[in-house]
């Protein structure tokens, strides 16, 4: 299999390497990105080469991995290098599923979602099968193979749940570590510890992975008015959201 990654960043790179590792027939990859030093650092490190982003070569498979507001128009531009297949990795899924059917009618469409860091790989990985076969089938074992639980869902389903569990989960998070004070470990509860391990993993990260979520997502608003009506309640509201508060037992 020709595979071209489009973004040689960390999400780009495992999932070439994880198509190298665990692919029964080893594929051929090529990469490319905005910053072609990093796509010869990606290729000499992991694929076969790196291309320039004007390549008019055709690949059996061409992944999208850039940044989400770049996602729709990298899939324009880089469609006609799709000779049987094209996915992305976005994390948002309404809009390359339809920027995929516009550019790409013709070829397996399939968008993934990795929900975690490359670094915490294995994980959970959501996706949608606009158009399946072989090409796109033969990701998905190596994506299994290599311990990831995939799962299928809709574009709609997909981004409603990622407006609570990002935008409002980080924003939460970020909100806390704005407020907190600096305090000695010996106060520490087993909550705000926990709380502060979170804060520590999310800053992390790269402020303009969360910036794109955050304006990809709707759902932060939400977590600053709620926090605002619990600095604001009295015994009685406070106890309301408490209660709403509590998580809906699944077995009820």
């Amino acid at each position: 299999m020709h595979v071209l990654v489009v973004g040689a960043g960390e999400m780009g790179r495992w999932f070439a390497r994880t198509l190298e590792e665990h692919l029964d027939d080893s594929p051929t990859i090529a990469f490319t990105d905005a910053d072609p030093a990093i796509a010869r650092a990606a290729a000499e490190r992991i694929g076969d080469r790196a291309v320039p982003l004007e390549t008019d070569e055709r690949f059996d498979l061409v992944c999208l991995a850039v940044p989400i507001p770049a996602t729709a128009e990298a899939i324009a531009t880089h469609a006609p290098n799709a000779e049987r297949a094209i996915c992305d990795l976005a994390g948002i899924m309404d809009e390359p599923i339809a920027a995929m059917a516009e550019h790409a009618p013709d070829c397996e469409r399939v968008s993934l979602h990795p929900l975690f860091a490359p670094a915490n790989a294995p994980g959970n990985v959501p996706l949608v099968v606009d158009e399946s076969g072989p090409v796109t089938e033969q990701v998905r074992a190596a994506l299994g193979a290599a311990g990831n639980d995939l799962f299928e869902t809709t574009p709609e389903e997909h981004d409603t749940a990622m407006e609570t569990v990002q935008a409002r989960t980080h924003a939460a998070i970020l909100a806390f570590g704005l407020a907190a004070q600096p305090v000695p470990e010996r106060f520490q509860t087993p909550i705000s510890a926990a709380l502060f391990e979170l804060l520590e993993e999310v800053t992390g990260g790269h402020a303009r992975v969360y910036a794109d979520i955050q304006a990809a997502f709707e759902g932060s608003e939400a977590v600053a008015e709620t926090a605002s009506e619990l600095a604001a309640a009295d015994a009685t509201a406070f106890q309301q959201l408490y209660d709403q508060a509590r998580p809906e037992d699944s077995d009820e």
